[in-house]
């Protein structure tokens, strides 16, 4: 298996961790330099990460991604309140993804825009509910969801993105789970 990424995306942060002990290749892009543009266009027609190849099967999308390697590893499927989880993780994801892409095109994200403050209220209210599922305990399970948590909060710590003080179960999150399988190989500080 090869898995196409970054070493920054906390999607593919999120599957690197399910493969940590799963023997597959990291192909490591940068997919703004003009050479790894092209593979990932070659390979994804939606030019996004992750993506991952095993033999002759291609797989887009870190959702789809995680359903694959769970049938092809016999792992455990997400119940639909572990898939409403993740989309609330997901939310926040695409939400500071969306902001920061914005940022770096030269827009002002603290002007009062709609588009701007509707990634913001998204990015509250998200926030809100995985603090409290966190504080609940619900977590504390090293899986797949927890690992998509982990990857989300460490990527807005290593980004700057939110000031993280008012959810200190999510912070304890990250320290609970610093030492599992692959979180070291797979920091965003290592990119």
């Amino acid at each position: 298996m090869k898995l196409y990424g970054s070493q920054t995306s906390p999607y593919a942060r999120r599957i690197r961790l399910l493969l940590a002990t799963t023997a597959h290749e990291f192909i490591n892009l940068n997919i703004f330099s003009p050479d790894d543009r092209e593979t990932l266009a070659a390979i994804n027609p939606t030019l996004r990460i992750p993506m991952l190849v095993d033999d002759s099967q291609t797989i887009f999308d870190s959702a789809v991604i995680q359903r694959y390697i769970a049938g092809k590893l016999a792992l455990s499927t997400l119940s639909w309140y572990q898939e409403n989880q993740l989309t609330v993780i997901n939310a926040v994801n695409d939400s500071l993804v969306v902001l920061l892409q914005c940022s770096r095109s030269g827009f002002d994200t603290s002007d009062d825009i709609l588009f701007f403050n509707l990634q913001k209220e998204r990015v509250a209210t998200s926030l809100y509910v995985l603090e409290q599922q966190a504080a609940n305990g619900e977590f504390a399970n090293w899986n797949y969801v927890t690992m998509a948590l982990y990857s989300l909060v460490d990527w807005v710590l290593f980004r700057e993105l939110v000031e993280l003080d008012d959810y200190p179960a999510l912070l304890q999150c990250v320290v609970n789970n610093a030492q599992q399988a692959g979180v070291k190989q797979s920091d965003p500080r290592l990119g």
